[in-house]
């Protein structure tokens, strides 16, 4: 696969995944620990407000490094940390899910994970900024 193919082909992946956490985290930093345990996160309720608060914060700011730093041509490399750390994020939800015995929340979690574990290795590796 081309140099430009690839580049592009991570570019969509990002966006992918900096859509998916704004969206994700948002959604925790917006709304009481209380509604998102009732719309299907129960994981929340065995949390404090202020970590599940946290837990969105975390992801809002990953989505914001997987895209801004590149797109500025500031510190693009923080991008590749960006997705490093979206995915150590999804290996503790990983880790959250299988010990709540939560099974149908594990595939979307391994999904983010490679795709951010790729774009990681893409940006750290031949296709760095």
């Amino acid at each position: 696969m081309g140099i430009s193919l690839m580049n592009n082909v991570l570019w969509v992946i990002a966006s992918a995944l900096a859509l998916a956490f704004l969206a994700a985290g948002l959604m925790k930093i917006s709304q009481p620990r209380e509604k998102l345990a009732a719309s299907g996160m129960a994981w929340t309720a065995d949390f404090s407000p202020e970590t599940v608060k946290t837990v969105g914060a975390v992801e809002v700011l990953g989505a914001v490094g997987l895209i801004v730093p590149a797109v500025l041509g500031i510190a693009p490399a923080l991008a590749a940390w960006a997705a490093i750390g979206l995915a150590a994020t999804l290996l503790g939800a990983t880790v959250l899910h299988l010990r709540r015995k939560e099974a149908s929340a594990l595939p979307a979690a391994l999904v983010l994970f490679v795709l951010a574990a790729v774009v990681a290795w893409g940006r750290l590796g031949p296709y760095a900024f």
